[in-house]
């Protein structure tokens, strides 16, 4: 069975993508001292040409001449390589390497000397409004920390690198937030604000993923701001209160019947008192009403007997 070529749909053939390696060059320094050298030489050559005569001071002016020009294109050649950066050599329109070592370097002066940051950057996207997994509109925003590893990528392989990762990243955020519930409200599913650590490394791979065309590498990912839209907070202010007030009670009253549950048998294994069943109905209904209460309860004094 025959199988489709994915690709084969494709208007345009995918080109290979352009990948670093280290240009040609040579220590600056010595060429920086023969091309000084020379145009002294060139121009003591001109000067003392001018009170020949005859052949031999055309001779030696045209002689003078080309030192100067070797000197200009010794000096041009020069290109100094500042840590932190990196120098992309391009020679009439091809890619003929990177230049990583700091210092003072010559390359062909006829080349291309494109400056590329190296440094890690951090870039943190704008805030967004996003709808969650469930529908509702949140606000979200991340910071990105990031590199340039490749440089031959990162220069023809997209265009404008730093503004095609803050489009990525704006991407990959919003797809994040939309595939997650902001809350998991006790279902124990992964949620955005309860499981921050794998919503980030998720994050973090599916943004590694789309800048790798650019040459990118993301260092750190995390979330600086997650919140629900201002049209909706307030009632989802209101729904998290009343779920914590449900919360809250329901452990007071699940401690108030232990407690209810204890003091009965105490009294029955101590025999201090012996109760019926109406009035142990009795007992649990004060000491429920006492314990659950969320103002303090006035106290009576029974003066009487147990049963008036």
């Amino acid at each position: 069975m025959a199988t489709m070529d994915p690709g084969a749909g494709s208007s345009q053939p995918s080109r290979p993508q352009v990948t670093e390696y280290a240009a040609r060059f040579l220590p600056g320094l010595w060429m920086l001292v023969g091309g000084i050298a020379a145009a002294a030489l060139g121009i003591a050559l001109i000067v003392a040409g001018g009170g020949l005569a005859g052949g031999g001071r055309i001779a030696v002016v045209v002689l003078g001449a080309l030192l100067l020009l070797a000197a200009a294109l010794a000096l041009r050649g020069l290109t100094a390589v500042v840590p932190g950066q990196a120098r992309v050599i391009q020679l009439f329109g091809r890619y003929r390497g990177t230049i990583r070592e700091s210092g003072l370097q010559w390359v062909n002066p006829f080349t291309v000397r494109v400056v590329v940051s190296t440094r890690i950057r951090n870039q943190e996207s704008s805030q967004l409004k996003v709808n969650d997994a469930d529908g509702n509109p949140i606000e979200i925003a991340a910071v990105v920390v990031w590199q340039v590893r490749d440089t031959a990528a990162a220069i023809y392989s997209v265009d404008e690198f730093p503004n095609f990762v803050t489009i990525q990243t704006e991407t990959a955020v919003r797809h994040i937030a939309s595939s997650y519930p902001y809350d998991s409200r006790g279902s124990g599913a992964p949620s955005l604000r309860d499981n921050a650590d794998e919503i980030t490394q998720r994050l973090a791979a599916e943004l590694t993923a789309r800048v790798r065309p650019a040459g990118v590498e993301i260092v750190e990912t995390r979330l600086t701001r997650l919140s629900y839209a201002a049209e909706i907070a307030q009632a989802m202010l209101r729904q998290q209160q009343a779920n914590a007030v449900v919360g809250a009670r329901q452990r007071i009253v699940e401690g108030a019947v232990g407690m209810v549950r204890l003091a009965l048998q105490r009294l029955d294994e101590e025999g201090v008192v012996e109760l019926d069943e109406e009035r142990k109905a009795a007992m649990v209904s004060n000491l429920l009403v006492v314990l659950c209460s969320e103002q303090a309860t006035q106290q009576v004094v029974n003066t009487g007997s147990l049963y008036q």
